[in-house]
């Protein structure tokens, strides 16, 4: 079992920045991929960005690269994505996930193994 917790979200003002980080426990995660998704009400949840633990391959969709890095701290067994030029299409809740032997590319909403109890990100115009 992996336990993944988020912290971070809150209220920032359009083109703010905001760190989130998922604090993962349980076991080691050398075989995994953790990523990012986000959900708004009414809407699928969409996913954002992951990393590959093993190599720290990232990948991201399109509307947010560039704006958003994922990384992750070995040591600390943490995923950290910071945001950055925040728009109100970003106001979500964000959730943490993992997938054992998955990839950044892999790691996809249908496949996750767990996830995060998530975080409210709102971003105001």
């Amino acid at each position: 079992q992996v336990q993944l917790v988020e912290s971070g979200g809150g209220l920032v003002q359009a083109g703010g920045s905001l760190r989130l980080s998922c604090a993962a426990s349980g076991r080691s995660l050398i075989t995994y991929a953790v990523g990012w998704f986000r959900q708004t009400p009414g809407k699928e949840r969409e996913f954002v960005a992951a990393i590959t633990w093993s190599s720290g391959t990232t990948a991201y969709v399109p509307s947010v690269k560039g704006r958003f890095t994922i990384s992750r701290d070995i040591a600390k067994n943490t995923v950290d994505l910071v945001m950055n030029s925040l728009s109100p299409e970003d106001t979500a809740i964000y959730y943490c996930a993992a997938k054992r032997f998955a990839s950044a590319v892999t790691l996809r909403g249908s496949s996750v193994d767990y996830w995060g109890q998530g975080t409210q990100v709102t971003v105001s115009s």
